[in-house]
């Protein structure tokens, strides 16, 4: 259907528990869109058949609804084709069965289809029940690697209303030793930097601390490095945004993902709100062993000041 014969939008959000799908709701109602979660089967004829409204929809589908069927939204989605003013797109938020796991524990829930089983009988049982919709699905995310942030900037390029988003940009720090980051746009090695790991003092702190960032700094190619990346960014960003690309991701490798890495993620993200831009950090692996007292955080404050999410 052409995007202007298009009256009323409606997106169904689905996928297994722990994906990312209460998340997604709340940012597509932040983005304009009249939200409804946990949307009984039997109530979706009926709202669709209801007069137009201004707003488009965002409706959660979750198979712990008693009359949940993969099959019957099908059939639903399929019965608005043709002539109808309603166009219907499926969003399936899908996620690695060791991240879901993960994030089970962490949060020491029970699965809602293995309440008195182990999480995992849950995950395999739930992935079969949507199979058939992940089929269907017209837009897929994956958000294995992804932090709430990201997920809602990556909803945002994909459903803003008539593309108003400002760019918004990631930057994060991660350990080569683990692999890169999905989804990255740029990605720097600040392996080159003398390393605080080598200092004993400086070893068991990270890149946030001031007395390794400092010892970073010191690297007599550090200055430059900062600077040319700075320029580069700050060149990139205007353009990107121009073409419309809502979300950039920029990530600084180093061995352990802990001290030089970290510096420069820090320095440039403050460097990049101090410009006006949206910014949010990730450190991958300083979120893997959360300390008992942050350090101070250099971008912190100039980030906050300019209206970035802080992870």
């Amino acid at each position: 259907m052409a995007q202007e014969a298009v009256t009323h939008r409606v997106i169904l959000v689905t996928g297994p528990s722990g994906a990312g799908r209460t998340t997604a709701i709340r940012a597509l109602e932040d983005l304009g869109y009249e939200a409804i979660d946990n949307l009984p089967l039997s109530f979706l004829p009926r709202l669709l058949d209801a007069p137009v409204s201004d707003k488009p929809l965002a409706l959660g589908i979750d198979v712990r609804n008693r009359d949940f069927s993969a099959f019957g939204l099908i059939e639903a989605i399929d019965r608005e084709g043709g002539d109808s003013p309603v166009a219907i797109q499926v969003l399936y938020l899908d996620c690695s069965t060791d991240v879901l796991l993960r994030r089970f524990s962490e949060t020491r829930r029970r699965h809602p289809l293995a309440p008195a089983e182990s999480p995992e009988d849950g995950i395999r049982r739930e992935a079969d029940l949507l199979g058939p919709i992940k089929a269907r699905a017209d837009m897929l995310i994956d958000t294995s690697e992804m932090s709430p942030h990201d997920l809602r900037a990556e909803l945002s390029s994909w459903f803003a209303p008539d593309g108003k988003t400002r760019l918004a940009v990631t930057v994060q720090s991660f350990s080569y030793k683990r692999g890169l980051p999905r989804g990255l746009d740029m990605v720097l090695d600040c392996r080159f930097l003398q390393n605080p790991y080598w200092e004993p003092s400086l070893r068991g702190r990270d890149g946030r601390d001031a007395d390794v960032a400092a010892y970073v700094a010191a690297d007599p190619r550090f200055a430059a490095f900062r600077d040319k990346v700075a320029d580069l960014v700050q060149l990139l960003l205007p353009a990107y945004e121009a073409e419309g690309k809502a979300y950039l991701s920029i990530g600084f490798g180093c061995t352990g993902g802990q001290h030089r890495s970290v510096a420069m993620a820090e320095t440039l993200a403050k460097a990049l709100a101090d410009g006006g831009w949206q910014v949010s950090i990730r450190h991958r692996e300083l979120e893997r062993h959360v300390p008992s007292g942050p350090p101070p955080r250099a971008a912190e404050d100039a980030i906050a000041m300019k209206g970035g999410d802080k992870l």
